[in-house]
């Protein structure tokens, strides 16, 4: 049986940043990693850019984290500033663009993974290797014998990375219910007519939250910013578990598309547009508030005939425009659980230091990265999660 000091289970950025951390102080590190290669999901990251991180400043940035406490620790260990020397010392700078999202200059995901691994000449890796078990005095699958364990598994998302729910399993520590995040939502209805089409700017809403932002139509249902930033709260009022099986998704999403109008100012320029502009088609009237290409569909859901002229549109019918407009409702089935992009829940808090990552339960074990009831939205802060947490777990792992 092999001995190490430092065993780290998972070889994506929180695994490889751990291990990073770990082998500054010890020469006895071993990286365990269940596919052929290292980084698979964060060479996805970033549409294959790699937003590794966002430059607001730490207490700012702080303030995006519902879980700031916990997480101010590990931001102060692993500065942004210490993150770019690491990749500037082997010759890779960063861009930054909106939003504060920073990105490497040659803007591949593969020149991040690069940097990472040459960092790893001191870390023993071994490929193809599924941690099955951890037994008492961290005895991994029989075969190798740890003195201190860092659990970097990952969520539940992309599992064509690796990720699979038998990772929370593989030690004692208490869960939180596991969920779908930042996921894209599938609609009853095929929507594969209005594919690619998006609405900009419009108000998505359900239950008592709302979200403004821009609507992607796919061919299975809805995707876009406003969609992926409502979906945690959507999947959070949800009770289930993943950890029990797959949620009962049934549930309503409603879109006010002229956010810019209400109900009232809405009726009130109907009424004059109407008597002022009768020959005109609906259909060519509506272009002052929706998408041309939208136009069709929205009037057929609402069983408007596209071609009727405004002085010919009875008031039923413009009321029923008037509420259509302001609240478009959509039947969702399912989350779109393949393009999850965060997982929500996961290892308690409540049982982990802030301060060095380790178990209060378990001496010597450590977790870090997405396994970690912790989540942030996109543009770079889930990825700053990752390589923040995974360098305080190793550096902590590896001090004397």
């Amino acid at each position: 049986m092999e001995e190490y000091d430092i065993a780290v289970v998972g070889g994506g950025p929180a695994g490889i940043m751990a291990a990073i951390a770990a082998s500054q102080n010890s020469s006895s590190v071993i990286l365990l990693e269940k596919n052929s290669s290292l980084g698979r999901k964060l060479l996805m990251t970033g549409g294959g850019r790699c937003n590794i991180t966002n430059s607001k400043p730490i207490k700012k940035l702080l303030n995006i984290y519902p879980q700031k406490n916990f997480l101010k620790h590990s931001f102060y260990t692993l500065t942004n500033e210490k993150l770019f020397s690491l990749f500037e010392n082997k010759g890779l700078h960063f861009i930054e663009e909106e939003d504060n999202r920073i990105f490497p200059e040659t803007e591949r995901s593969a020149d991040v993974l690069n940097v990472l691994t040459d960092y790893l000449d001191n870390v023993s890796i071994l490929y193809n290797f599924e941690v099955k078990s951890i037994v008492d005095n961290f005895i991994i699958n029989d075969k190798i014998k740890a003195d201190k364990v860092i659990i970097a598994t990952g969520g539940v998302t992309y599992p064509q990375t690796g990720c699979d729910i038998k990772n929370y399993s593989l030690t004692s520590q208490p869960l939180t219910d596991i969920k779908y995040g930042l996921v894209p939502l599938i609609t009853k209805k095929d929507l594969s007519d209005i594919a690619g089409i998006t609405l900009y700017d419009v108000i998505i809403s359900h239950a008592k939250s709302k979200v403004q932002g821009n609507v992607l139509f796919s061919h299975v249902g809805l995707t876009g910013p406003g969609i992926i930033n409502l979906s945690n709260e959507v999947s959070e009022s949800i009770n289930y578990d993943l950890l029990e099986g797959e949620p009962d998704v049934n549930f309503e999403i409603a879109i006010d598309l002229c956010p810019d109008f209400t109900r009232d100012e809405l009726h009130e320029k109907f009424t004059v547009d109407f008597q002022s502009r009768g020959k005109t088609m609906i259909k060519n009237y509506l272009k002052l508030f929706l998408a041309n290409s939208f136009i069709d569909f929205f009037l057929d859901e609402i069983e408007i005939d596209a071609e009727t002229q405004l002085s010919r549109i009875n008031k039923k019918s413009k009321n029923r425009l008037i509420e259509n407009l302001k609240r478009f409702t959509f039947e969702i089935t399912d989350f779109n659980k393949d393009l999850a992009k965060v997982t929500l829940g996961g290892i308690d808090l409540a049982e982990v230091n802030p301060k060095t990552m380790e178990s209060t339960l378990t001496h010597n074990l450590y977790f870090a990265g997405e396994v970690l009831d912790l989540h942030g939205p996109t543009g770079g802060y889930n990825l700053k999660i990752a390589f923040s947490t995974g360098y305080l777990a190793g550096l902590s792992a590896s001090e004397k």
